[in-house]
């Protein structure tokens, strides 16, 4: 019995022991405690110079996040040839595979569609490859 009392008042003391050490501070407390250490380092004269170039370099870090958005913007916009591209107003389904050809050939500007449909094929791809 005396051993377990010596054994809990162990356990007892060591838990207190931890406790003490574990201080629960907050946000708010820490940003005290850094400011105290602040000026405990640099002065209370250098602490505002400290804290504006601070506010300089988080200004600087913007500028330059903004700069980067707006370049991988711009980078990922569609070029003016891809933009202006429309292709063939689509009224109804096409009922032969001629018909499609001639409907995509009037799309692209071809006017001779007296030709065969392998030198429409031709033409209609030839005319694809400049727009690019």
């Amino acid at each position: 019995m005396l051993e377990e009392n010596l054994n809990l008042r162990s356990v007892q003391l060591k838990t207190m022991m931890i406790s003490v050490f574990q201080m629960n501070i907050g946000g708010s407390e820490w940003v005290i405690i850094i400011l105290v250490g602040l000026i405990l380092l640099f002065g209370s004269k250098k602490v505002p110079e400290i804290s504006r170039t601070l506010g300089r370099a988080a200004a600087e870090y913007e500028k330059a996040q903004q700069l980067f958005r707006k370049g991988l913007e711009e980078s990922v916009k569609p070029t003016d040839a891809i933009a202006s591209f429309q292709g063939p107003e689509i009224i109804r389904p096409v009922s032969s595979e001629r018909e499609k050809l001639e409907t995509i050939a009037n799309s692209l500007g071809i006017k001779d569609l007296a030709q065969t449909d392998d030198q429409l094929r031709v033409e209609i791809s030839e005319k694809v490859k400049q727009s690019m």
